[in-house]
């Protein structure tokens, strides 16, 4: 705490400032309906910790710019881009004495790790060779998770409407897009958007559970006579249902008409890594 003061100290020349933090500091926390003193460190989740951390780490930064280091930092995550692993393991060795023991921060060793630069997942994205320059594309871990909160947004038993699906599905495209519009993605957005339409579609097939209602909503979707006795009348599974509906339901509707995101048009139109 004393060297966040001393370093606050250098470029705040308002007492009255230095010492509103310092009380803060010192306030304590409460935890659990009880008081719990802060003898060191920023209480996790108020508006000043992060801010606090980035005070300490601009000292991170001005070392590593003094040593010459290429280097980015987002918050308390860091990558130094060395030359060899030999290099890299000598700056670790030199880097981490400076953290502990100049700004006194506790370093995170099962998280410092020094790896090719193919292998390090960074803010969520990859990184590879193509012609001899260094391309972002998005990390595996980081196409999982997108994955698994689509499939929660397209679980046919979370008794939404159709409506508000559409919206939470937009929402989150749209958001998760923009994040990552340095990647190189398109093919995983198509695929991506293959997959998604599928479940949509399994989705509207299971709303369509009695005969009736599926003769009535494939009527409304002008489909000849016998394919809409086809369909109607199908007993496959709903997975199965929904591949045969692709030709009902089409990119056309699912996009433009119930309003569903296409998350490959929306990739094209942001995307900066040309």
């Amino acid at each position: 705490m004393g060297k966040l003061i001393e370093v606050l100290s250098r470029t705040v020349k308002d007492g009255r400032v230095i010492s509103l933090i310092h009380k803060y500091l010192n306030a304590g926390v409460m935890e659990d309906g009880g008081f719990h003193a802060t003898p060191e460190g920023v209480p996790q989740g108020g508006p000043l910790s992060p801010l606090c951390g980035n005070v300490m780490l601009n000292e991170l930064d001005k070392e590593l710019e003094r040593r010459g280091h290429k280097f980015v930092r987002y918050a308390d995550d860091c990558l130094i881009l060395c030359k060899s692993r030999k290099s890299a393991e000598r700056t670790l060795g030199n880097i981490v004495p400076f953290i502990t023991e100049k700004l006194f921060l506790k370093v995170n060793l099962q998280k410092t790790t020094v790896s090719h630069v193919s292998k390090i997942k960074y803010l969520g994205y990859a990184f590879y060779r193509y012609k001899g320059k260094c391309r972002m594309r998005v990390h595996p871990k980081s196409v999982t998770k997108m994955r698994d909160k689509l499939r929660e947004l397209t679980t046919r038993g979370n008794k939404w409407s159709n409506k508000v699906r559409e919206e939470k599905l937009r929402s989150y495209a749209r958001g998760w897009i923009n994040y990552y519009r340095y990647a190189d993605m398109k093919s995983l957005m198509e695929q991506t958007d293959e997959w998604l339409r599928h479940r949509i579609r399994a989705v509207y097939w299971k709303q369509w559970k009695k005969v009736r209602t599926r003769y009535k909503m494939l009527r409304a979707l002008q489909l000849p006579e016998w394919k809409v006795h086809e369909m109607a009348n199908c007993r496959k599974g709903v997975w199965r249902a929904a591949a045969m509906l692709n030709s009902a339901l089409t990119k056309t509707i699912i996009v433009d008409r119930l309003g569903y995101p296409d998350m490959t048009a929306h990739y094209l139109k942001v995307r900066v890594n040309y």
